[in-house]
């Protein structure tokens, strides 16, 4: 058996060190600024998204533009920074928000689209939410609200969610694989 050329086999190993290094680094960037990964801890989003479902977060959207109405956000908790929650965006700065008679209402117009609102009855609770009452988002400020309007704590309970907590815009479950769809 002949000795091994160490000269020779130099270069291939730099070769595959290299490779590999740019694909931890390129994987470390994605994650970071990119795409997370979430997994959903409690039936606050129900049914759109179920106990134990993981998703696939864009990181970067809204770098770009601001949350349209009806889609789905990730956010650092207002109460709790370090904690993520992620809940249906409603409103932004200077809107009015109302919940009457399961219905939900911005400046004083029934929502209609998306569909989803059509699907949802949304209950008055919390000193944000209560019948009658038109809240108006605060400058920098968002409203959100859970799907699962009976067992969700949002915005109706603990207020405005900061623009700066915003962490992305919910794209996909990817896990457990039956329930793998794109999240409207």
């Amino acid at each position: 058996m002949a000795p091994l050329n160490w000269a020779r086999l130099k270069p291939v190993i730099r070769e595959y060190a290299e490779t590999f290094g740019a694909a931890i680094l390129l994987a470390v960037v994605l994650r970071t600024f990119v795409i997370g990964v979430y997994k959903i801890p409690t039936g606050s989003m129900r049914p759109t998204l179920m106990e134990r479902d993981r998703i696939l977060v864009n990181k970067f959207i809204y770098h770009f533009r601001q949350p349209r109405r009806g889609e789905v956000v990730v956010f650092r908790y207002p109460e709790d920074p370090k904690r993520a929650f992620i809940k249906r965006f409603i409103a932004s700065s200077g809107e009015s928000v109302q919940i009457r008679g399961g219905h939900l209402y911005i400046n004083g117009q029934l929502v209609e689209t998306p569909e989803i609102f059509h699907r949802l009855a949304y209950t008055n609770h919390g000193p944000y939410g209560q019948a009658d009452q038109a809240i108006t988002v605060p400058e920098g400020m968002f409203y959100v609200l859970g799907d699962n309007t009976e067992s969700s704590k949002d915005s109706r309970y603990w207020g405005f969610v900061p623009r700066k907590h915003l962490l992305g815009k919910a794209l996909a479950i990817f896990w457990p694989i039956q329930r793998s769809r794109v999240i409207r």
